[in-house]
């Protein structure tokens, strides 16, 4: 490709970072850290609270602007023209879904053979109040052999970023324990919506 076309890309993403800082900082009012910790290149981000679909969305914003590249796992159905190379596009990665058993090894191998990939996952499975986080991203982390780093958007005290690193130990209940810790107190968009948020 010419070096225009190159030239002409970076722009475009300079104009989409100015913007998505603008709308963060001065419309949303939120305080970001946008530095990048060291090891958060291969990685298994977990991203919390999500209580709507615009937590996500400004948590990906938050990504972006980072210029940290991430990919999410998508269920391979939904990549049908014209849809499939925008999902691709956005990070998306097919994954077979039909034997649940299988997908945390199949998603760990796939981490664990790349040079350099962010997988970003919503452990919480759901944008309701629930005590049961899903398991499958620990369990990916552990198998891949990569650290989990703990990303948020906290409604409460109105800071985004990403937070402390876990090392999967092994010991699931005391991992998670400390997750939760990290979390704990944090509201996302609704309210009351998030089963950390009274901090208990």
């Amino acid at each position: 490709m010419p070096p225009s076309f190159f030239i002409f890309r970076q722009m475009r993403n300079n104009r989409h970072h100015r913007f998505a800082r603008f709308v963060l900082e001065k419309v949303l009012r939120l305080d970001v850290d946008y530095s990048v910790p060291d090891g958060a290149r291969k990685c298994v981000i977990a991203f919390a609270p999500h209580t709507s679909i615009w937590d996500f969305v400004v948590g990906k914003m938050v990504m972006d602007v980072m210029g940290l590249r991430y990919q999410v796992i998508i269920k391979k159905e939904a990549f049908f023209f014209p849809l499939g190379p925008l999902l691709r596009s956005a990070g998306g990665i097919p994954v077979d879904r039909s034997n649940a058993a299988k997908l945390p090894e199949t998603v760990a191998a796939m981490l664990r053979d790349s040079r350099e990939m962010a997988l970003l996952i919503c452990p919480e499975g759901t944008r309701k109040s629930t005590e049961h986080w899903k398991r499958g991203f620990y369990f990916i982390a552990q198998k891949a052999g990569v650290p989990i780093y703990l990303s948020y958007i906290d409604w409460n005290a109105k800071k985004a970023g990403i937070g402390i690193r876990v090392e999967p130990t092994g010991d699931f209940n005391a991992d998670m324990a400390k997750i939760f810790d990290f979390y704990r107190g944090m509201r996302g968009m609704y309210k009351g919506h998030f089963n950390l948020e009274q901090g208990l």
